[in-house]
């Protein structure tokens, strides 16, 4: 090399200045230089090469034929010193003599290709400088032109292939682009071609094909790019054998890839492959080696991966231990520093949650802190960095409870997000770590609106994690994980229905061998556990039991989630025992508590929950067998558990208050005083941690005012009792969204005040139905939530009743019942509820109009459709819907809007003929009669709740066996009964305030009063008339469903359509003879005098005939068997020949101004006997479908008897204008009865046909 320098100097000195060649020789002289600083680096022979250039240029001036060379030339030696010296003014140079030289070398000039080459290479590398977008999308337009230049067979043609490719792929990482992506992949799998077997290139272009399959795996998640990557990557390890240059690099990037893939599918083998080719790695980068640090931190990182998959303490203590050498190779300045600080904090912090350690978490976070004062703001990594000290500072907060932490980790993340945008590869990872932080935040301090925020953090994560994405199992489990604490804040159930089937498939995509697998068991049981205790489904409990067994082999000794898997399953077989009472369950339970506490010593992170579950199960088994010593063992556990969670820690609260409870238990047993004294303190210390806004703060208001309410009756000292109601009456002022606890606690309340008569029971009563009703709004309709709803309604409006009339509030009676009873009809009768007023307010109102009744015929259409994956949009559907009505509620005299009715607008009930309320409360039984025009009157009945049970059950059993002369005696005593008890003190009242004989009357009776018939109550003895000889009795299940039906009366004279259905034979049911003889005698009434009569039996009498009759036809007689389902209300149904027509079919129809249904059918007024005041039957079904005016039968109907009744009926129910009038329903079958009463037809059949409506 010196001897060419030399030689092209002399030749130099031949050609003076003027000498013709001169400019030839300087070129001459520049490339040897240039040659020889590109072997040994000297920058001086690159400053002397530019030199020369510049003069050789000179001497070839525009026109020059060698003016293109001499351009390219020192373009081409600027690039080197900018690459050696990274001035920018070089590359600009750089560039603009390469355009200069570009311009010179026109389309066709033999050297075009390598100037379009040249000029695109100095455009990337200024792009890497200072990431330019035009720069880039500049140089892969060059590199387009320069492989047209390049066709098939051109020998440079594979070159311009790789150039195009690297530079999209550039592209690709700076914007996302997938199709750039997708090109540089086809482009080096067409380099590839041309790279045949033995070629010298081949292994180049199997790792760079190899890479980019990579890149997209980790975009898309497509299997078959990471496995086609790794066997590209595998054959080009092949051709570079022990000693091949580029072995480390083959080396290296197989064992990524296989570490890449193990994260998607968990499969160990390829984890051990990956850390053992990481470890060939680093044996050909002995110390001295300037690439040692990097393959130390890849066999550390590849060795943390498997301990955190398998638990071995002593993969962990090599991460560590390679770590540390990783960072001494990387001294202060040394720019990968923060990255090795990065790692080996990490690591300590995975050591420190394996072993409790409190200085690995300690140094974790300086560590960290170190990394980011390395990557201040528009460091590539400062997001990372922000990230993971968030983290650190996360688990600090967990083991410390400090306040501060937590604020300053949900900081971090917030301002990690920012520097995240939406396109950025790791959004989803900010998301959802800054989704984890509000998590641990709403634990601590209990504010919904932090739990909402995570939720729909972890919902965007998911949405950039779609199927195929690598981390698409995590953001499932996280996802499901918030959504349970959720449910555990609100209750609602949509909530843990969604959150398990996002758990079934997030373990869907951890199948047997992946290393997430039981993790997913373990969550989805977990899960199935917590909807077991709220529903009580055995089979959610069995599947539980089954799935934390299969997690437990996963799990084995020495792996590090051993003791959670026991405890899990401990807990599991817990709530069986609870449901079973089998023993051997509990003690099951208590062993693997026992020994997950084992694993969990002194300083371990979950010791604190270990101690608490233990205490849990034994204070069961104290429960059980009440053995002294468990309940003591149970006490010293709770103890050392609460020391364990000092002042800040987010699970504190809960801990004082089960060591409360359990004090409070041994009270009970011993009446040690000094127990329940610490129990009430330790529930004081509670409440003080759960303040106003806590979700729990209810709870906790609640077990203080119990123990103190414990503490009254033992010592009677006032303070306690004045204390217990004062805490109480902070329940109205909650602010937060309502929950099933805060409901529990106002019943608690209303429970407590009724006991000693206290002054707030009445306030306590109202405070719970306004909670009832904020909760009830929260759920989206579905037969899913009744048993919700008849839990919290239980008992609740009748005895709110018992109470208001005992306080001479008898408006406010009428008010409270209303609102507990009936609950999930109001709710559905709200998404059809009829209004004008909007319609009125202008564009604005019109707009709102609209959207309301979109949003309602969504929601009842999707009425018990939606299946689990549906769930988020039917709960999204109910939160657009409450936001609507909330809306609605701003516009000028609407603030009342879907709100409770007040007494005044109930009222409206009795505009016919007066409504009387029947009451049965544990507390008093009480009627009240609604007049149109004056104040309600009470009428006290002289029977216990029990005693209207009893009465009610007997008549029941007595219904199933009607026929017999025998049941005609009983049937007369309870009729009797009725009379004397409680209709006939309503009559006299009714002639007190001027009601008179002949007169209409609505009954509407709650509780077990609803299963009894009234209408029908008499003395039963000569000379003296019975109720229908005196009134004529019709049923309302509330009085907002009359005042409604009232208002869905036709006032024209529409054309009136009427449709008989009959199914005389149904599907599996018994047949019914006199079915067509029935139809046909209502359509002999009625052809005459309605606009069209449809006619539907037999094979057209089927479920979807009858909906379609039903969306045509306003006047409906329907004659088949009815089916009450007591079990499944809801599925309660008249059988039609292909099947059963049921009440969740009616729910979602929306059938234009129907008017009237006479239901010929058996038991259509009969729901579930467990919460008779929901009124869940199919003539309740009908009316809150829209129809005015039904006619229904209480227990089964004797076919020909219901032949003669509809004959009666309908000549009755035509008015003078002969015409159909769906008002005068009650008096036709007034009517009808009373001609039946002469036919001497049995009694029970002669009373069994109600009217409901108006």
């Amino acid at each position: 090399m010196a001897d060419d320098v030399e030689r092209c100097r002399e030749a130099l000195k031949r050609c003076p200045p003027g000498h013709s060649d001169r400019s030839e020789s300087l070129n001459n002289l520049a490339a040897s230089l240039r040659d020889r600083f590109r072997q040994r680096g000297v920058p001086s022979d690159l400053d002397e090469c530019i030199e020369l250039l510049r003069a050789a240029l000179l001497l070839r001036p525009p026109g020059h034929s060698d003016r293109s060379e001499s351009l390219n030339n020192l373009a081409v030696s600027l690039g080197d010193k900018f690459e050696q010296r990274g001035i920018p003014s070089d590359l600009d140079e750089c560039i603009e003599l390469h355009r200069a030289a570009l311009l010179l070398r026109p389309p066709g000039h033999s050297d075009r290709s390598s100037s379009l080459n040249n000029l695109a290479a100095s455009l990337r590398d200024r792009f890497q400088q200072r990431s330019i977008p035009s720069d880039l999308d500049e140089c892969i337009e060059l590199h387009r032109a320069a492989l047209l230049l390049r066709p098939p067979g051109h020998s440079d043609r594979s070159l311009s292939l790789d150039k195009l490719a690297v530079s999209l792929g550039d592209r690709f990482e700076q914007q996302g682009i997938p199709s750039d992506l997708d090109e540089c992949i086809e482009l080096y799998r067409a380099v590839l071609l041309l790279c045949p077997p033995g070629h010298s290139d081949r292994s180049w272009s199997l790792n760079n094909l190899a890479v980019s399959l990579g890149d997209r795996f980790e975009q898309r998640g497509i299997p078959s790019d990471i496995d086609e990557c790794i066997e590209l990557h595998r054959a080009a390890l092949l051709l570079r054998p022990p000693g091949h240059s580029d072995r480390l690099s083959s080396i290296n990037n197989l064992a990524a890839s296989l570490g890449d893939r193990f994260e998607q599918r968990g499969v160990l083998s390829d984890l051990d492959e990956s850390i053992e080719l990481h470890r060939a790695a680093l044996l050909l980068r002995p110390p001295g080696h300037s690439d040692r640090s990097s393959s130390l931190n890849n066999l550390a990182l590849s060795l943390r991966y498997r301990f955190m998959q398998r638990g071995v303490p002593s993969d962990l203590d090599e991460c560590i231990e390679l770590l540390w050498a990783a960072l001494l190779l990387h001294p202060p300045g040394h720019s990968d520093r923060s990255l090795s600080l990065d790692n080996l904090a990490v690591s300590l912090g995975d050591k420190f949650k394996q072993r409790g350690v409190p200085s690995d978490l300690d140094e974790s976070i300086e560590l960290h802190r170190a990394a980011l004062l390395l990557r201040p703001p528009g460091h590539s990594l400062r997001s990372l960095s922000l990230d993971n000290l968030a983290v650190s500072l996360g688990y600090i907060f967990k083991q410390r409870g400090v306040s501060s932490d937590l604020d300053e980790c949900i900081q971090l993340h917030r301002a990690a997000l920012l520097l995240r945008p939406p396109g950025h590869s790791d959004r989803s990872w900010s998301l959802s770590n800054l989704a984890a932080s509000l998590g641990y935040i709403f634990k601590q301090r209990g504010v919904p609106s932090d739990l909402d925020e995570c939720i729909e953090l972890h919902r965007a994560a998911l949405l950039l994690r779609p199927p195929g994405h690598s981390d698409r199992s995590s953001s499932l489990n996280n996802l499901a994980a918030s959504l349970r604490d959720r449910f555990q804040q609100r209750s609602i159930p949509s909530d843990l229905d969604e959150c398990i089937e996002l758990h079934r498939a997030a373990l869907l995509l951890r199948p047997p061998g992946h290393s997430d697998r039981s993790l997913s068991l373990d969550n989805l049981a977990v899960s199935l556990q917590e909807r077991f205790r709220q529903r009580g489904v055995p089979s959610d409990l069995d599947e539980s039991i089954e799935l934390h067994r299969a997690a437990l082999p996963l799990r084995p000794p020495g792996h590090s989630d051993q003791s959670q898997s026991l405890n899990n399953l401990a807990a599991s077989l817990g709530h069986k025992f609870e449901q079973q009472g089998v023993l051997s369950d509990l003690d099951e339970s208590i062993e693997l508590h026992r020994t997950a506490l084992l694993l969990r010593p002194p300083g371990h992170s979950d010791r604190s929950s270990s101690l608490n579950e233990l205490a849990a199960s034994i204070r069961a088994r104290f429960k059980q067998r009440g053995v002294p010593s468990d309940l003591d063992e149970c006490i010293e556990h709770l103890r050392a558990a609460l020391l364990l969670r000092p002042l800040g820690h987010s699970d504190r609260p809960l801990s004082l208050d089960n060591l409360a409870a359990s004090l409070g238990d041994r009270f009970k047993q011993r009446g040690v005083p000094s127990d329940l004294d610490e129990c009430i303190e330790l529930h004081r210390a509670a409440l003080l941690l759960r303040p106003p806004g806590h979700y729990d703060q209810s709870q906790s208001l609640n077990n203080l005012a119990v123990r103190l309410g414990d503490r009254f009756e033992q010592r009677g000292v006032s303070s306690d009792i004045d204390e217990a109601f004062s805490l109480f009456m902070q329940l109205p002022h909650i602010s937060h969204a309502v929950s099933r606890t805060d409901l529990t606690t106002a019943k608690s309340w209303a429970t407590a005040a009724e006991k000693i008569n206290h002054g707030s029971a009445l306030l306590a009563y109202q405070t719970a139905l306004k909670f009832l009703d904020q909760h009830v709004t929260l759920l989206s309709p579905s037969s899913r939530h009744f048993d919700l709803v008849r839990m919290a309604t239980a008992s609740l409006a009748v005895d709110a009743f018992s109470c208001s009339i005992r306080h001479d509030e008898l408006t406010t009676a009428v008010e409270l019942v209303e609102q507990g009873r009936a609950v999930f009809w109001t709710q559905l009768a709200r998404l059809s509820s009829p209004f004008n007023e909007l319609s009125l307010l202008g564009d604005t109102g019109a707009a709102l109009e609209a959207e309301f009744k979109q949003l309602s015929f969504r929601l009842r259409s999707a009425f018990d459709r939606s299946t689990e994956d549906q769930s988020p949009q039917m709960r999204q559907l109910t939160m657009q819907w409450n936001d609507v009505v909330s809306r609605i509620r701003m516009l000028p005299d609407l603030s009342r809007f879907l709100l409770p009715p007040l007494f005044s607008d109930l009222q409206k009930a009795a505009a016919e003929g007066p409504v009387i309320i029947v009451n049965a409360s544990q507390y008093s039984c009480d009627a009240l009669i609604v007049l149109s025009d004056q104040d309600p009157v009470h009428v006290p009945i002289d029977i216990t709740q029990t005693e209207v049970s009893d009465l009610s059950s007997e008549f029941q059993s007595l219904s199933k066996e009607f026929g017999s002369f025998d049941n005609q005696h009983k049937l007369v005593s309870i009729l009797r009964k009725l009379w004397h008890v409680i209709v006939d003190p309503v009559v006299q009242a009714l002639r007190v305030s001027n009601v008179h004989p002949g007169s209409r009357i609505w009954w509407c009776p709650t509780a077990d009063f609803t299963l009894l018939p009234l209408h029908a109550a008499g003395p039963y003895e000569k000379k003296r008339d019975s109720l229908p000889h005196m009134y004529i009795s019709s049923y309302t299940p509330t009085l907002a469903t009359l005042v409604r039906a009232r208002q869905q009366v036709s006032r024209d004279a529409p054309p009136q359509h009427f449709v008989a259905i009959g199914q005389g034979n149904p599907d599996g049911g018994r047949p019914l003879d006199c079915v067509a003889p029935e139809l046909a005698a209502v359509a002999q009434r009625l052809v005459p005098v309605v606009s069209s009569f449809a006619s539907l039996e037999d094979n057209d009498a089927t479920v979807e005939g009858a909906l379609d009759a039903l969306n045509h036809n306003q006047w409906l007689h329907l004659a088949c068997h009815g089916m009450p389902n007591r079990q499944q209300p809801f599925e309660s149904s008249f059988a039609m020949r292909d099947g059963p027509l049921m009440i969740k079919d009616i729910i979602r129809s929306n059938w234009q101004k129907p008017q009237f249904a006479f239901l010929s059918a058996c038991h259509t007024t009969v729901g579930d006997e467990k919460s008779p005041d929901e009124s869940i039957h199919l003539a309740a079904a009908m009316q809150f479908s829209g129809f005015c005016s039904v006619i229904g039968s209480m227990w089964s109907v004797d076919d020909k008897v219901a032949q003669q009744v509809v004959s009666a009926f309908y000549g009755n129910l035509v008015d003078d204008s002969g015409r159909l009038d769906c008002t005068r329903a009650a008096v036709a079958l007034h009517k009808a009865m009373k001609k039946l009463r002469h036919n001497n037809i049995p009694l029970e059949q002669q009373i069994v046909f109600v009217h409901i409506g108006v």
